[in-house]
């Protein structure tokens, strides 16, 4: 017999646009576009924008920007859930003539009083108008459209991250699938975009878990195929409470402004809840080859800055120079450093060592300010003390004749003649390295010594530790 070919995997993001792309709204965006893209997939992107109160086109742009920044493209144009609102609508009336979905008439007050009987009573919350003749309606008074839920037995998701979780029916009432002012609400609007879409894996936070069990009742009375559900537990602060903005920055743009490389973030966000073995860096090929939602950890993920700057210094050190060069740019400038011919040489030099000293690139500033002072530079506190020691001018002159003679061809090289230099003088490499990184750098934070010499250039550093001894 032929072999029924399996359908393509396609994932969607649905994020609502009320502002900035958060972090686990990123992570859950990611975890989809690897499911989908690591198995020949698609993955499409949804605008959950029928709040128009709330609704922003900056937060539309600002998605999309912190999207594209992180690397995750998606297929076709991203679709507009209130652009659809008359497709949900015709859905609903299909309900109706199906008798799966009925007209509700209660008052707001009615509605109070009914709840209130029904809790008082502990009992599942019905409307009257549920088995009402639909034929005798109150003549123009408005209603809302309720989905006629099963009142008996359970209803059970077989979640790919939470496992089996089942739903007592008696606990889940008839829910309103289209308001009294005619606009269909989220649960409705929810399933007949993904199954319009031919969505067949839904990964969204674990916040979602309730709404699956509601729309899988819409989809089994509509008679279409449920997707795989797949809910990720959130993210947490580092005190194991729910991320807040007291936890630090939220947006995916904050991140990007902090000096966050998108491959660094990324990176990060994989790990937060997903592992694959002991990795701790896992590389972009190997995501798609790898990641899967068995992979999923159950429980809530923690927020670690460490980690994540242990992470993204990775990427840092992997930039090659000019690209480190060109993306701490902006961040030099933001401290103020100008970048002229003479600094933009030093930092040329510079690149090599100073991107292995950056977690972020807004670090470059700090790790790279020694290689930007004015002469003669400012010198004091701790950094002045190696050159009150006795001796110390002596030994910067014969450093400066030293090196005066020396090819500044490499760091290694300048070490080397350093090192050569202890044993001429009969000296540690100590008494020689402390008077030169003061004279430098002022007590800057720096690399080694012979990094500092190749970096300043033979000229700057000569006259640096001249103005010293002078």
């Amino acid at each position: 017999m032929p072999q029924t070919a399996t359908p393509p995997i396609v994932t969607r993001f649905a994020p609502s646009p009320t502002g900035f792309l958060h972090i686990g709204g990123a992570r859950t965006a990611l975890f989809n576009w690897l499911y989908a893209r690591g198995r020949g997939g698609k993955f499409l992107l949804r605008i959950e924008d029928t709040d128009r109160a709330r609704h922003s086109e900056d937060a539309v742009n600002a998605i999309l920007d912190g999207l594209s920044w992180l690397g995750l493209d998606w297929d076709g144009e991203p679709l507009s859930q209130y652009a659809r609102r008359d497709r949900h609508v015709d859905v609903a009336n299909q309900l109706l003539s199906d008798g799966k979905a009925y007209r509700c008439y209660l008052t707001p007050e009615e509605l109070a009083a009914a709840r209130d009987k029904a809790k008082a009573q502990k009992v599942r919350f019905e409307s009257p108008w549920r088995e009402a003749d639909p034929q005798a309606p109150p003549q123009g008074a408005p209603f809302a459209v309720r989905f006629k839920a099963p009142r008996e037995g359970a209803t059970a998701i077989e979640d790919a991250v939470q496992g089996a979780v089942s739903f007592p029916n008696a606990a889940l009432d008839d829910l309103i699938i289209v308001r009294s002012d005619g606009g269909p609400t989220y649960n409705l609007a929810v399933v007949v975009d993904d199954h319009d879409m031919g969505v067949t894996h839904i990964v969204r936070g674990d916040d979602h878990l309730n709404n699956a069990a509601r729309q899988k009742q819409i989809y089994e009375a509509l008679g279409w195929p449920v997707p795989v559900f797949a809910h990720v537990s959130l993210i947490h602060g580092p005190d194991g409470a729910k991320l807040s903005k007291r936890h630090g920055a939220l947006g995916v743009e904050a991140y990007r402004d902090m000096g966050y490389l998108p491959e660094g973030l990324a990176s990060y966000l994989l790990r937060l809840g997903w592992a694959h073995g002991d990795d701790e860096i896992i590389p972009r090929d190997k995501a798609l080859e790898w990641f899967d939602l068995a992979g999923i950890n159950k429980a809530p993920a923690r927020l670690d800055l460490d980690k994540l700057n242990h992470i993204n210094a990775y990427y840092i050190a992997m930039l090659d120079d000019d690209a480190f060069i060109e993306k701490a740019k902006p961040f030099l400038e933001n401290a103020g450093i100008v970048l002229d011919t003479d600094n933009a040489a030093r930092l040329t030099r510079a690149a090599p060592f100073l991107k292995e000293r950056c977690s972020t690139l807004a670090d470059a500033a700090a790790a790279g300010e020694f290689l930007f002072l004015t002469r003669p530079i400012d010198i004091s506190g701790k950094a002045a003390k190696p050159l009150k020691k006795d001796g110390a001018k002596k030994i910067m002159r014969a450093a400066v004749a030293a090196l005066d003679e020396e090819k500044w061809l490499t760091p290694e090289t300048l070490d080397a003649r350093l090192n050569a230099l202890a044993s001429e003088l009969d000296v540690g490499f100590g008494a020689i390295g402390a008077p030169l990184r003061a004279a430098l750098t002022g007590g800057r934070p720096s690399p080694g010594i012979g990094q500092v010499l190749y970096s300043l250039g033979r000229e700057e550093a000569l006259a640096r530790i001249n103005d010293q001894i002078n």
